[in-house]
């Protein structure tokens, strides 16, 4: 899916330096050597190489393609090279690769037909994947609901200079529908103002996660919606790894709550505000501490952050309440997370 997206967005770069007459080098101009063959690199664009024999098809992704994704932008020390180091080529043959490539195809023209940026084909593609993994959900990681994500963005309708966090981002579902919304309402003063284009590349987005195969598919989801290098990094949010203070002016968020932590690993002034072990209340209390003054978050949590009884959970609304300002709470019908989360209701706070 990321060879496909290199391919279209390299297309779409090159029409819009045309459009503004500003020159544009295609990253698929040049040769490549790996493997011991040397390959044209247009040889790497998607819509030239599903054309080939099975056989060649396979040789020049394990052998061109695959290597040269991973070393893109490796020269800059990027998120993207960072965590495509330790990625692996493990489909086993031509024939499985063939098919693979062909399904693709069948995808994209389906999307294209579909044409509603609401049907998040991709997204089903991968959940449905995630749901394959032994692993998936025992971190408490699932997809939130692309029509959900979309909304959350269109409450808080980020701005071009706003600085953006999701601290347990995942694959960048809210940051990508963050750029997606700035596309469409200000794309004049993203792209036709170099400053403002270069806090978008650089400085506007952060991500933090603990999984690095979800951070490589966030730093490549990222990279294929133009954005050239967004801050995903590896690290534990709730730790005293984090060292986040009035930073973001705007937090959107589905944290994991998986129960428990253990408070030793829990950065001691987060347990100042809530001293809890349950994630969700935790979390809230480090998006408090993150933003900057007259900054906003909308978070996903569930329904016992705000019915909770105990002393922690009331202390968080308290502080929620009485020091900062809270705009809406969204009810959420149950089963709206299945298949990873059908037990409770959920809730959007927006503060």
């Amino acid at each position: 899916m990321f060879i496909h997206d290199l391919d279209e967005t390299d297309n779409q770069r090159s029409r819009e330096s045309a459009m503004l007459r500003k020159p544009y080098k295609s990253i698929f101009e040049g040769t490549y050597t790996g493997g011991n063959r040397t390959t044209n690199k247009k040889e790497f664009k998607w819509s030239v190489f599903r054309d080939l024999p099975p056989n060649e098809i396979y040789e020049v992704i394990q052998f061109g393609i695959f290597p040269f994704i991973k070393e893109l932008h490796s020269n800059e020390n990027s998120t993207y090279s960072k965590y495509m180091k330790d990625a692996i080529f493990q489909i086993p043959n031509a024939e499985k690769l063939v098919q693979i490539v062909a399904a693709m195809d069948v995808l994209y023209e389906t999307m294209e037909k579909t044409n509603n940026k609401d049907k998040d084909i991709k997204g089903d593609v991968y959940e449905y994947l995630l749901s394959k993994l032994s692993t998936a959900g025992t971190n408490g990681q699932f997809r939130t609901p692309r029509h959900i994500i979309r909304m959350i963005v269109d409450l808080l309708q980020p701005k071009v200079g706003d600085t953006i966090c999701d601290p347990a981002c995942g694959t960048s579902g809210f940051l990508v529908s963050a750029v997606e919304y700035l596309k469409e309402n200000h794309e004049k003063e993203v792209y036709f103002d170099d400053k403002n284009r270069e806090h978008f590349n650089n400085k506007m987005f952060t991500g933090y996660d603990m999984d690095r195969t979800m951070l490589r598919i966030g730093a490549m989801n990222m990279m294929t919606h133009g954005v050239e290098n967004p801050f995903i990094e590896y690290k534990d949010s709730l730790s005293d790894q984090n060292s986040d203070e009035n930073r973001f002016s705007m937090i959107l968020a589905n944290p994991p709550f998986k129960g428990s932590l253990d408070e030793k690993i829990v950065a001691p002034d987060l347990l100042k505000v809530s001293n809890t072990k349950k994630t969700e209340l935790l979390f809230l209390a480090l998006f408090l501490r993150m933003l900057k003054v007259g900054g906003r978050c909308a978070s996903i949590v569930p329904d016992g952050v705000l019915f909770g009884s105990s002393k922690a959970h009331k202390g968080i609304r308290e502080k929620i309440i009485e020091e900062h300002r809270l705009e809406a709470v969204i009810s959420m019908p149950s089963g709206v997370f299945k298949p990873y989360a059908g037990c409770f209701h959920s809730y959007i706070n927006i503060y």
